[in-house]
């Protein structure tokens, strides 16, 4: 062999050598400085790359099981104007600085006229984010019947919606009503059973008094899923502190309707109920009403891309492009793209700082409200289907690692 080949073979074995000695005290503190989300290492001939397996956001699922017996009218009235408080409250939920999205499902029990092969039981809505449909079909309940099946409710939502498989998730059942917690043909014992392998709490709340709820055993339905039992007056009229920023509240949430663009075959029913659910809660409740408009200040918890192109086209930045002309308000129908484009994002900026503004406002609403409380501390309050709620998810919400405000 030339000696020069000798000289090379030596020298490139001596390079193999101290490159690999070099490399393994690199690997080992690439290694050590991985977090536990990345899944693998990526090896490219100019770089080595982290493929992260990102943690999922945090989901709350929760189903709300109403009496509509005869003597219930009381329940439905508040149950109509509850909604909006317990999404708040569940919209103000953080878990690593990050809101949860939020799932409302809705069943009636006790109606006579529902298949009693079903055990008089009905899904009103499925998991939704849709909250102006929720509202809408609450504000359309009504009272009939007297069969009021608990232990079938509670294991037909368990059965029919579809729970998040995740442990880690938040996931509730609130049954309200009154009669005996035992009738029906199933046991509550076997819906129970299959809510503690869903991971699904369930709490019952019982409209009555509070030992007559235990003599009904309503007690026994709150053991479930590490559930609690507690009691309402149903016919307790809902809080309704008046304050210095409800008018503009409402002006806000007026001008807020405005910067939403229907489009499709809902578009234009959708964009009227929006209107039309604003002043059914505010004539109801004009606490409901701001509570509700609070609400729609969160893009984390009133999502309408289904109809609305702002929100579409934050889900989606190429909507707009695809989107059909003849799909659109007869004054935009005319709009090239860039102009339609321009529209969007000039909406989308005005939504965005009205929503800031509700929300600043609101915060200054809430310390007026909590003030005004302390000065009325000794005046007698009546537990609700709305302070009832919001305690139990206030207490239930630490367990899944989420704080709210």
């Amino acid at each position: 062999m030339h000696p020069a080949a000798k000289f090379t073979a030596a020298t490139l074995l001596v390079i193999s050598v101290v490159a690999l000695a070099y490399k393994k005290p690199a690997q080992k503190k690439v290694q050590e400085t991985v977090p536990s989300t990345v899944t693998a290492l990526v090896t490219t001939p100019a770089t080595t790359q982290l493929v992260v397996n990102k943690t999922p956001a945090k989901k709350i699922q929760v189903a709300v099981l109403l009496d509509v017996s005869n003597s219930m009218d009381g329940l439905i009235e508040q149950a109509k104007l509850q909604l909006w408080n317990m999404v708040s409250v569940l919209g103000k939920a953080q878990c690593n600085g990050t809101n949860p999205t939020v799932e409302i499902a809705l069943y009636e029990y006790g109606r006579t006229t529902n298949s009693e092969k079903q055990g008089y039981v009905k899904q009103i809505n499925s998991f939704t984010g849709d909250l102006n449909s929720v509202s809408e079909n609450l504000f359309k309940l009504t009272t009939d019947g007297g069969d009021e099946y608990c232990g079938q409710v509670i294991y037909t939502s368990l059965n029919d919606l579809k729970w998040d498989g995740d442990t880690s998730n938040y996931k509730v059942i609130f049954i309200a009503g009154n009669e005996d917690f035992l009738q029906g043909h199933l046991s509550f014992t076997k819906a129970c059973t299959l809510a503690k392998g869903k991971g699904v709490i369930v709490n019952t709340i019982y409209c009555g008094d509070k030992m007559q709820g235990i003599k009904e055993h309503w007690n026994l339905g709150g053991e479930c899923g590490g559930g609690s039992y507690t009691n309402i007056n149903a016919n307790a009229k809902l809080e309704d502190i008046a304050t210095p920023y409800d008018d503009h509240l409402f002006a806000l949430n007026e001008q807020l309707n405005k910067t939403y663009i229907g489009y499709g075959t809902l578009g234009e029913t959708e964009y009227k109920k929006q209107e039309s659910l604003d002043q059914m809660n505010t004539s109801a409740n004009k606490s409901a009403g701001l509570k509700r408009a609070y609400v729609k200040s969160k893009s984390n918890l009133y999502d309408n891309r289904n109809w609305d192109l702002v929100d579409a086209y934050k889900a989606d930045s190429t909507v707009v492009h695809k989107i059909a002309t003849n799909s659109l308000p007869d004054s935009l129908r005319n709009k090239t793209k860039k102009e339609l484009l321009q529209i969007v994002n000039s909406k989308k900026a005005e939504r965005s700082g009205l929503q800031q503004q509700i929300e600043t406002v609101n915060k200054k609403r809430d310390v007026f409200i909590i003030e005004e409380r302390k000065k009325n501390s000794n005046a007698k309050t009546e537990a609700n289907l709305e302070t009832a709620i919001e305690q139990l998810i206030k207490q239930q919400a630490r367990r899944f690692q989420l704080t709210i405000e």
